[in-house]
């Protein structure tokens, strides 16, 4: 690879931003790559645009690592934007791009309507950010919104909430214990699992499900005798 000239009326320039819509992932990679390894301000718009159609993986992953070889305070506001985006994906890498960048400005811009968004990959991308960018005066407000999310969605999506309830630390453990007096049973199981992998990091999702399932069958009386 040779640098990227900063001058973008060269045909390089243009290469490179016809290589980013390319059919071919493996040339959409190496554009993305080129533009991390060569970091250029000028290219951030083309590499925030193309995080919200681009289909393949691997090459998601590539823009996000370019935009985090860009300064954040260039970055920061641009995927701002795209959380007002009406398209999910805009919405869920930008999310997932800011966790990456990890810089505390951003936690301004995570909303408690992306916490609860409706649509499950920009609800989990929104639940990892917020856990990275959270300040410790307000891991206890955040835990009470991701608390309103227990009982959604498949195995992922639970799963994907526990683990940032967890990460949030024992500040959580108070607001577990009410969601686990919730009249939803699909609730008080999630919530009782979350709060066995508090306990047991190393314990398995399933089996921590599993165990809060049977205390929720077994009634509250036997917590104790299920949970130790």
């Amino acid at each position: 690879m040779v640098p990227i000239n900063s001058t973008h009326t060269n045909p390089q320039h243009t290469r490179l931003l016809d290589a980013l819509a390319a059919g071919n992932s493996s040339t959409r990679l190496e554009a993305a790559m080129a533009l991390g390894t060569y970091p250029d301000p000028g290219f951030v718009d083309a590499l925030v645009g193309r995080c919200a159609v681009e289909p393949d993986f691997f090459v998601r992953d590539m823009l996000t690592w370019a935009l985090t070889r860009l300064p954040s305070d260039i970055t920061v506001p641009k995927l701002g934007v795209e959380l007002r985006s009406e398209r999910a994906q805009a919405r869920s890498q930008a999310l997932h791009t800011l966790s990456k960048i990890g810089d505390p400005k951003a936690w301004s811009v995570i909303t408690p309507s992306l916490l609860r968004d409706v649509d499950d990959e920009v609800a989990r991308s929104a639940w990892r950010a917020a856990v990275v960018l959270v300040p410790d005066a307000e891991k206890e407000g955040l835990a009470v919104t991701l608390a309103t999310q227990f009982g959604r969605g498949d195995r992922e999506v639970r799963l994907s909430l526990s683990r940032a309830m967890v990460a949030l630390g024992e500040v959580v453990e108070p607001v577990l214990r009410t969601a686990m007096d919730s009249h939803d049973e699909a609730v008080r199981a999630h919530a009782r699992a979350t709060l066995g992998l508090l306990r047991d990091p190393d314990a398995g999702f399933d089996l921590a499900v599993d165990a809060a399932k049977r205390v929720v069958a077994l009634g509250p009386e036997r917590e104790e005798t299920t949970t130790c």
